[in-house]
């Protein structure tokens, strides 16, 4: 078994994170650059930035705050449409190794320096040698040919389906050569961003303030004055800070929502990840009883889905067999039903396979996930399946995982693009694949998608049926995200497959 980085895009349920502390509120609005109007923009972020140096970006609630200071190469828009941004054009050569980009050439850096291809290339060779978060965006990243000042040749050492999309997250974000290299990256970001960090408004931590640039080349991006974010890591913390008017929106727990909407609050729902068993053990090396797929189809037909949702997460989702999203290309409608409740059926597949008497195995858990290893754990038991649990740091979480220490795993995954999915959970490089679970035919399915190019989300619905035909997984619900505005205030457009809404997605109310 390999050990690999940890570089997945995770979402934790939210009662993991550490205690936040609350702060000053939006302010009214005033005049921004260009004379377009604009007010302050408060969020109550879920996690902290530990650097903002660009290549130790990450994605998901932490993409966020970056989008600040930098832009990206690659705009995405709400509904996954990749737009123009610092590339105004890209292209592919025949074998998709070789990626073109025609950059602007009226773009400068917060501390005046262009931005041109000779940035571009910087940024990518310092990503990599960085070895950050996110990694494995540019893992098949080789070399930027600089062609002239507003052209770069990005050489692939293989077709990466995805690589235009990591464009628009992290591997995208451009930061000023001159900073990159600096001991003072992680403390003071220096982008083309729209918004520039205001030291003096900031404590690390606890608050980052942004004030937008005077400079910007793109004003229609500039909605507001001021971007502040408050680290609110408790969702106490947020749901008290919302409700009392200190932040203009968060996200909450859905045990929440009635309060909120008491406090005169408005839900934004929208489904970003998937929730349930990662049946990691899939050549039985721990539990020899995962090896036979009519176990882990058994599994599969003991959990009560509906119930599970609605006891878990309040009915605030929508239940599913498969792990791969309604937005992501390859989502199959027959395959959310692919396994029924019915634990008749689970103890006759248990039964043939030799396992009717049942047998156990152990998943790691950590605070907040015992009620639902307890009920998850019930439905299994009565079909003879006894599902254990061993206590982890929440900081070992993750790495044990992708050390193949437990043969399964209750877990929250984002759901994204089909190449991004399928390199998070699927191959035989994903970290959520520790035992490198493969088979001639899925790895045939896997090599359709890297070289389909255009075609390559249709592709990989293949995988998606193979998947969950083989019971790789026990997927619950797809839950919703609760994020809460303030409509006297502002208004918010989801991002696709994005746990939180792109900075660009806000707007002051008129």
């Amino acid at each position: 078994m390999k050990f690999r980085k940890i570089t997945g895009a995770v979402t934790l349920v939210t009662a993991l994170a550490l205690a936040g502390c609350a702060g000053g509120g939006g302010g009214a609005p005033t005049d921004g650059p260009g004379g377009t109007a604009a007010a302050t923009l408060t969020i109550g972020a879920v996690v902290d930035i530990t650097s903002w140096d660009p290549a130790q970006a990450h994605v998901g609630h932490a993409l966020q705050p970056y989008q600040a200071p930098y832009d990206t190469l690659i705009l995405r828009e709400p509904d996954g449409t990749l737009s123009p941004m610092l590339a105004t054009e890209w292209s592919y050569d025949e074998a998709r190794t070789k990626l073109t980009l025609e950059l602007r050439d009226d773009v400068t850096f917060s501390d005046g320096e262009a931005f041109d291809a000779e940035a571009v290339k910087a940024n990518f060779d310092h990503f990599k040698a960085a070895n950050g978060r996110q990694a494995a965006q540019l893992a098949a990243y080789e070399s930027t040919e600089v062609v002239d000042e507003d052209t770069v040749v990005v050489n692939l050492s293989q077709a990466d389906p995805a690589f235009e999309y990591y464009l628009s997250q992290a591997a995208g974000l451009m930061g000023s050569p001159a900073a990159l290299d600096s001991a003072g990256i992680a403390t003071d970001p220096v982008g083309s961003g729209p918004y520039v960090l205001d030291a003096a408004g900031s404590v690390a931590g606890s608050q980052y303030t942004f004030t937008a640039r005077e400079d910007y080349w793109n004003p229609d991006l500039q909605k507001f004055g001021k971007v502040v974010f408050k680290v609110l890591t408790d969702p106490t913390a947020r749901l008290n800070a919302l409700v009392s008017g200190q932040v203009d929106t968060t996200l909450v727990d859905a045990q929440a929502i009635t309060q909120a909407e008491g406090a005169g609050k408005e839900l934004v729902a929208y489904q970003t990840d998937w929730a349930g068993l990662l049946l990691f053990d899939r050549d039985g090396v721990q539990v020899p009883a995962l090896a036979d797929v009519r176990v882990r189809q058994a599994i599969n037909y003991a959990l009560d889905r509906k119930t599970l949702l609605e006891t878990l997460a309040l009915g605030q989702g929508s239940t599913t067999a498969q792990v791969f999203g309604p937005d992501s290309g390859s989502y199959v409608d027959a395959l959310d039903s692919a396994y029924p409740y019915d634990p008749e059926k689970a103890k006759a597949l248990l039964d043939e396979a030799g396992f009717g008497d049942g047998f156990s195995f152990t998943v790691p858990t950590v605070a907040g996930f015992e009620t639902i290893l307890a009920v998850v754990g019930q439905q299994l038991a009565d079909v003879g399946i006894t599902m254990n649990s061993e206590s982890v740091p929440p900081q070992n979480l993750v790495s044990d995982l992708g050390s193949g220490k437990f043969p399964a795993a209750f877990f929250f995954l984002f759901q994204g693009e089909p190449w991004v999915a399928i390199n998070q959970i699927i191959s035989t490089s994903a970290l959520y694949n520790p035992f490198d679970s493969s088979t001639p035919e899925l790895q045939k399915l896997i090599d359709a998608v890297q070289a389909g190019g255009d075609t390559s989300a249709e592709l990989a619905k293949a995988v998606n049926t193979y998947v969950t035909e083989n019971a790789w997984f026990a997927p619950l619900y797809r839950p919703n995200q609760i994020l809460f505005v303030d409509p006297k205030k502002i208004t918010a457009t989801p991002q696709i497959q994005q746990a939180v809404p792109s900075i660009y997605n806000f707007a002051p109310v008129q």
